[in-house]
């Protein structure tokens, strides 16, 4: 179980936002808009398809990882901390002195395997609340906090309902700083560019 863990955590620390904002100009990323090594970031640093290109990206690290997860183990529980260890890789990856991103699309991309039939109306309310609002920030944090009852109302293991748990929990977490700037109201919108 532990090699499971790490080698989801290894996955998931792939920094691809760092990698392909260099090729689009972007030194750093980190010291770009809001700092953090996502799509959101790249999206507005370094434009649409590069931001695409990135969450795509980071969903696939997501979903290897908890398919080779099954592969290696045919623990449910091994699994699904695996599918948490991706996510934590992405957040705090040790190849960039754990300064990641937040987490959201390593997410979809666990979820989408981990609990199949709940991650598709997860993914359509984010994308539901961007459409309205504007706001990734909000569209990730609506669906990440309904992803757990979710995976629970369509026959998740209990292992999977726990991760989507622990998961949302880390994701509103990491969310906290985008939170308060939409209550000051300097949050960015969607298409706004650094």
């Amino acid at each position: 179980m532990v090699t499971v863990i790490l080698v989801a955590y290894l996955i998931g620390s792939i920094p691809f936002a760092l990698i392909l904002a260099r090729r689009w100009s972007i030194d750093d990323l980190r010291l770009v808009g809001s700092g953090n090594l996502g799509a959101a970031n790249v999206m507005r640093a370094s434009g649409v398809k590069a931001g695409i290109l990135v969450a795509l990206l980071d969903m696939s690290k997501g979903a290897i990882s908890v398919w080779i997860a099954r592969q290696l183990s045919g623990d449910g529980a091994a699994t699904a901390a695996a599918g948490v260890a991706a996510i934590v890789g992405h957040i705090y990856p040790v190849w960039v002195r754990f300064h990641g991103g937040k987490g959201v699309a390593t997410a979809c991309g666990v979820f989408s395997v981990l609990t199949p039939l709940a991650a598709p109306p997860a993914f359509a309310l984010f994308l539901a609340i961007v459409w309205m609002t504007k706001y990734i920030s909000v569209g990730s944090l609506i669906a990440s906090i309904a992803l757990p009852p979710l995976a629970y109302l369509t026959g998740s293991s209990p292992a999977a309902v726990s991760a989507a748990c622990v998961a949302s929990a880390i994701i509103v977490l990491r969310h906290r700083s985008n939170v308060e700037r939409l209550r000051a109201g300097t949050e960015r919108r969607i298409g706004a560019r650094i």
